[in-house]
């Protein structure tokens, strides 16, 4: 099949190197004119296991290639995906500018029948915002080319994305006809060997699976992190309590792990995107509401625990490990550790940081502030540090030399935000240690 791909970002470079990986021809277009010329020399903009390397594979067998030129991406295909970026408008709801303007080109541009497919995250029934202003524009050029519209949203986690897209366990079809439904069928018929299911319904069917499914692994996150909470105030092992739930095979042992919170592009934005959606229909999403009080609290509790044990935060040296939101991925948006970060230097701390993948992103996010640094190591930001803060819980800080740490740190005291280590092990190196909801 021929493919064009609007939006080059982290959805639509993913997804269009995985379609082209199985034959189809693929051209990703996108605005950013020095992005495209990275792309077009087999570079990737963003970091992600495995994908430069597909991607210039199918660069090399000229089944991929990459253009600024939107006009002739809607003439030389029959399947057109948006995959643009939604950000969050101010009062929580998806701003649709790049979704709409995408739209405009496409009906401006259509010399003839074609698939559209919505890949952004979109809020419920712009399928049908996409549609009526495709049909307005070609009304008003006098043209009646046949065109469908479909919504199928991605699901990918950052840092398994290829794995994910090469192997999904389900994809979401919201499809109007027959014939669209049939022309997504035989696209992803060779990613579904193994029967996973291609789930056809309607559009707003579609549209909300995405929202509802990003909520409820949110929900989870965050009762999970109520119940750490509890813990802590009656002594109890949220370890022992979260294997004690994910044994339960009502429950399961998936998006059960206490922490800091959760971040990046997609859970924070999605889950305001959808009390949005409750606003403007009426119908307040209380428990949505309280899933993203608790996220932000958790994160001010872990500086809360800093400050107490440490006897204030003025003057302190502090050490952060991890700055993404995930490990296996340089993405900061939304990340806990940035929230950590600032409440540090707010209050009078310096504070050192590493991240393997992260620090550029960091930098240009924080620019020049006094107080923080970022190394490139993660045993020299220990050096003299009354602190060590591990935040993204990268497998380099799994399993680190703590004698070589100990020898550095000025005080032997780590904040866990990620519970990677022992408890009782740490003990054992006299290590003070404050993890989430586990004995102190």
């Amino acid at each position: 099949m021929q493919i064009s791909i609007f939006g080059a970002g982290y959805v639509g470079l993913v997804t269009g190197v995985c379609f082209s990986e199985m034959g189809n021809e693929v051209l990703c277009v996108d605005v950013d004119a020095k992005k495209v010329a990275l792309m077009n020399e087999g570079q990737s903009p963003i970091f992600e296991p495995g994908l430069e390397e597909m991607m210039n594979s199918n660069i090399k067998g000229r089944r991929l290639s990459f253009s600024t030129d939107l006009a002739e991406a809607v003439r030389r295909s029959d399947l057109l995906f948006i995959a643009v970026g939604t950000p969050s408008d101010v009062d929580g709801s998806a701003d649709l500018k790049y979704v709409l303007q995408v739209t405009e080109t496409i009906a401006r541009e259509m010399n003839g029948p074609k698939c559209v497919v919505i890949k952004s995250t979109v809020p419920v029934g712009t399928n049908k915002k996409v549609r009526d202003l495709i049909t307005e524009i070609l009304a008003e050029r006098g043209v009646n080319h046949h065109f469908d519209v479909v919504s199928n949203p991605e699901f990918l986690r950052e840092g398994a994305a290829i794995e994910e897209s090469m192997k999904p366990a389900r994809v979401i079809v919201g499809a109007s006809s027959e014939r669209a439904a049939e022309l997504m069928g035989r696209l992803y018929e060779p990613f579904l060997k193994k029967g996973q299911p291609m789930l056809v319904m309607d559009p707003t069917s579609a549209e909300m699976t995405k929202y509802a499914a990003n909520s409820m692994l949110a929900s989870r996150i965050s009762i999970m992190n109520e119940f750490s909470r509890i813990c802590e105030k009656v002594g109890a092992d949220i370890e022992w309590v979260r294997r004690g739930l994910g044994s339960d095979p009502r429950i399961g042992p998936h998006f059960i792990y206490p922490g800091i919170g959760y971040g990046g592009s997609c859970f924070p934005k999605d889950v305001q995107a959808l009390i949005r959606t409750g606003v403007e229909n009426d119908e307040r999403l209380e428990i949505m509401e309280a899933v993203v009080r608790t996220n932000q609290r958790q994160r001010e509790n872990f500086v809360d625990k800093v400050r107490r044990q440490l006897g204030g935060l003025s003057g302190k040296r502090l050490a952060v490990w991890g700055v993404a939101f995930k490990p296996f991925t340089d993405d900061i948006r939304e990340a806990p550790a940035l929230d950590v970060i600032r409440a540090f230097l707010a209050e009078g701390a310096t504070v050192q940081a590493y991240d393997p993948a992260a620090t550029e992103p960091a930098k240009a996010f924080f620019g020049q502030v006094p107080g923080l640094t970022f190394s490139e190591d993660q045993y020299s930001v220990l050096e003299d540090v009354d602190a060590l803060c591990v935040i993204t819980e990268w497998k380099s800080f799994r399993e680190p030399n703590f004698e070589r740490m100990k020898k550095s740190m000025k005080q032997h005291l780590i904040f866990d935000g990620r519970n990677i280590y022992n408890p009782k092990a740490m003990r054992e190196m006299h290590i003070k240690y404050f993890a989430i909801g586990r004995p102190q």
